[in-house]
């Protein structure tokens, strides 16, 4: 089907409106789940296949926009599957640790969320996702004969892996009417995550339609108006009938296959049942508590919601350590940076560690001196010779610019 005329992007006054109906529309984001999930990109929603072009009534980008704000989707079942492809080099199996240690875990339970769910920062997995308003959701990782599970429920969080039969018990904030930002678990969620960044430097379309899991959705297609993004597109399949984003891709600038796809392949709108959310340590077990783990869930859970996982939002005081973290440039292009009081990555030939980090990063220079560029397909992130961390959804020239220009 041929593409709608559509707004091709938003200015001034329709822009401010969008602002204030995703505001509005936050409190309805269908939380999945609510654990430290974003180090994972959570993608919690890649792959379904289309299937079809149905047709549907025109619709403009405005009004598709206001459709998803206004989406009231509390309660859901069904099956998830998600592909990520970052393009991080093959360090066989080093990856999954490194990551997990940048999401907090390490408490020693195979069970903890923020160490499991990094998992899914890369491939192919499928979920099956529950949701009965905002305190009670579950989402099971199912894997090779063996489960993940976790259960919030009220004021607990619980965590269980079959494979090692260990549980890990914390609490989730409470949400009965707080508008606070959830980890992106949904297609909605990473749909709200990119409309926060709607401007002038972004173009909006409706691109057709197309049929997810078994429904009837829209396309939506935002694409960035700025150079040096290593954004292609985004495209979100938002459904007709209820306004709920069904399924999210990530197109890379780069091209190729997408670095997150992410989408139902069956979903039901209808209230789980309780039982659903109902969870006993299995005899046996050995169940993990929190704060025996030197961990506290909540502060978690707010840290990488608001971060998503990703550079810090521009509005946002997240500095910590000896320079604190500053924005530089606007939307597409914002680049996090940060002085991290010391030396640069190692650097040299042999088999020495310096030997390792040259093979993952390539060596670049400017203005600024000297440095290191640690690429993946989406996310570049430059690390300069005495300390000082520029890191964005940009290009790596764009990363030498924005050093050069902070000398």
């Amino acid at each position: 089907m041929a593409p709608y005329a559509s707004d091709d992007s938003t200015t001034g006054g329709e822009a401010d409106g969008q602002r204030s109906a995703r505001r509005r529309a936050a409190r309805y984001i269908v939380p999945v789940t609510v654990i430290g999930v974003a180090a994972a990109t959570i993608g919690l929603v890649p792959a379904l296949a289309d299937s079809g072009d149905p047709d549907l009534p025109e619709i403009t980008a405005q009004q598709l926009i206001e459709k998803i704000a206004k989406s009231d989707v509390e309660q859901l079942s069904g099956t998830v599957k998600i592909s990520t492809d970052l393009g991080l080099p093959d360090l066989g199996g080093l990856e999954s640790g490194l990551l997990s240690g940048a999401a907090g875990g390490g408490d020693g339970s195979s069970a903890d969320p923020t160490a499991k769910l990094t998992e899914l920062a890369s491939g192919t997995h499928t979920l099956r996702v529950a949701a009965d308003g905002p305190d009670r959701q579950k989402v099971s990782l199912l894997e090779n004969a063996a489960e993940y599970s976790i259960v919030h429920n009220g004021k607990d969080v619980w965590a269980y892996d079959s494979k090692s039969d260990e549980v890990y018990h914390g609490t989730g904030p409470q949400s009965p009417d707080a508008e606070r930002e959830q980890p992106p678990a949904t297609p909605k969620d990473f749909a709200e995550e990119v409309l926060k960044a709607v401007d002038d430097t972004t173009s909006v379309t409706v691109d057709g339609t197309a049929r997810v899991a078994d429904r009837d959705a829209y396309k939506l297609v935002v694409k960035p108006k700025q150079s040096g993004s290593t954004v292609g597109a985004v495209t979100v399949a938002v459904d007709a009938k209820t306004g709920m984003p069904l399924k999210f891709t990530l197109v890379p600038a780069s091209g190729g296959s997408a670095v997150v796809d992410a989408g139902f392949t069956q979903v039901d709108f209808s209230r789980p049942a309780a039982s659903t959310f109902d969870f006993t340590p299995p005899k046996g077990a050995k169940v993990t508590e929190e704060k025996d783990a030197g961990r506290d869930f909540g502060k978690d859970v707010e840290e990488h919601a608001r971060t998503g996982g990703h550079a810090p939002a521009p509005e946002k005081d997240l500095g910590k350590g000896p320079g604190g973290v500053e924005t530089i440039g606007e939307g597409w292009n914002a680049i996090a940076t940060f002085d991290t009081g010391g030396e640069g990555v190692p650097s040299g030939g042999g088999g020495d560690l310096g030997g390792f980090v040259d093979s993952l990063g390539d060596k670049v220079s400017g203005e600024f001196g000297s440095g290191t560029v640690f690429s993946t397909r989406l996310i570049n992130a430059l690390v300069t010779d005495d300390g000082r961390v520029y890191v964005g959804a940009v290009t790596k020239d764009a990363l030498v610019k924005a050093a050069d220009a902070g000398k």
